[in-house]
């Protein structure tokens, strides 16, 4: 690939190569875009099979981080990192202390997190070297352990999308499939039951299913039962592309809002379901509330600050429907376009004061 002509063509400020010779590093920061704050987003350590495969990644992943940020409300922009290497055989404290040196060095403009491949112990070493980081432990100012916060994103988020269909967001009676019950959907699976909703569950591990059953009364399902059963909401809470030409016929619910990231396996199945009358919830706007509780360690994690902002979640969900009725679109658009109209509106107000000789952070 041309990597200059990429980074053109979706406006990327910056890409960082890192290594360090001593700890075997290998890394890739991406800065995609700093108008409306720093750079935030994870860092993913993975062993890409080449060099070409991890840039194409961190550069989707940063791009991806900028929309998430914008439509979240959030004055921060996007960035994501990647560190080349088997998270099961290649983490050493110099190796993240490096890497953490590499951050230090841009000075704020990216800021990291967990993410695929990386822990909360990963974090707190890359902290010896830098305080551009979140998701360190408590006894750092963490917010700890983000699944219950994104769970409840995903809750409130879900009660928007209803509204949008039903005509009210009350749940109680509703009935919703979850196709996977991890840390954050058995978080989810908690608030439905607590408000009233009947729950048909399924994943890989059988504990997980076991676990929703006994809590909450779930009923279990095959791995590809899932998508056909009689439901009013389908939840999809583990593999991405999920929403595509195999699973779209069966579906039977008429919204689709879940955890999962990159839900819709292409634009396309998005433009079919919206014809379908399906009220999809953009994934990333749906599931923003782990880094709207990270992004709140920022001001000095103050928790129940972080969740009253989680909880616009909601708002930002009938907002991308009111703009897909405005201009005609599908929700995935409208998300998109959502985030767009945001930076594009702090970046005009930015250059009307730079115009007038004020000085401001400018990207």
């Amino acid at each position: 690939m041309n990597i200059f002509d990429y980074m053109q063509k979706y406006d990327y400020e910056q890409l960082v190569f890192c290594q360090d010779a001593n700890s075997g590093l290998k890394a890739i920061i991406c800065i995609h875009d700093t108008t409306l704050g720093p750079a935030l987003g994870g860092t993913r350590m993975w062993p890409y099979k080449t060099e070409e495969e991890a840039i194409i990644d961190v550069l989707r992943l940063g791009r991806g981080m900028t929309y998430k940020n914008a439509a979240a409300g959030l004055n921060i922009g996007g960035g994501k990192a990647v560190i080349i290497g088997d998270p099961r055989k290649h983490k050493t404290e110099e190796l993240f202390r490096a890497f953490g040196r590499y951050i230090q060095g841009l000075n704020g403009r990216y800021i990291t997190a967990e993410d695929v491949g990386t822990t909360v112990a990963d974090m707190d070493m890359i902290h010896l070297e830098t305080d551009y980081v979140t998701g360190v432990s408590p006894a750092f100012g963490s917010s700890g352990n983000p699944s219950p916060v994104t769970a409840y994103g995903v809750y409130r988020g879900m009660k928007a999308a209803a509204k949008i269909a039903y005509g009210s967001d009350d749940l109680s009676g509703r009935v919703v499939a979850v196709q996977g019950v991890g840390n954050v959907a058995y978080n989810l699976c908690r608030h439905l039951h607590e408000e009233g909703a009947h729950l048909i569950v399924t994943d890989i591990n059988e504990e997980n299913v076991n676990r929703a059953v006994n809590d909450f009364g779930a009923k279990a399902v095959g791995v590809n039962e899932i998508f056909g059963v009689e439901c009013d909401i389908f939840s999809p809470c583990a593999l991405g592309a999920i929403i595509n030409d195999d699973t779209i016929p069966l579906l039977k619910a008429k919204v689709i809002a879940g955890a999962a990231n990159n839900q819709l396996k292409e634009d396309r199945h998005g433009d079919q379901i919206h014809s379908m009358g399906i009220v999809y919830a953009p994934d990333y706007v749906i599931n923003a509330g782990g880094v709207i509780n990270v992004a709140d360690e920022l001001q000095g994690y103050n928790r129940e600050r972080a969740l009253k902002k989680v909880e616009t979640v909601y708002d930002n969900i009938l907002r991308v429907f009111e703009i897909a009725e405005r201009d005609g679109m599908a929700s995935y658009q409208a998300a998109d376009r959502m985030a767009e109209e945001r930076i594009a509106s702090v970046a005009k107000s930015r250059n009307t004061f730079l115009q007038n000789g004020k000085t401001v952070y400018h990207r």
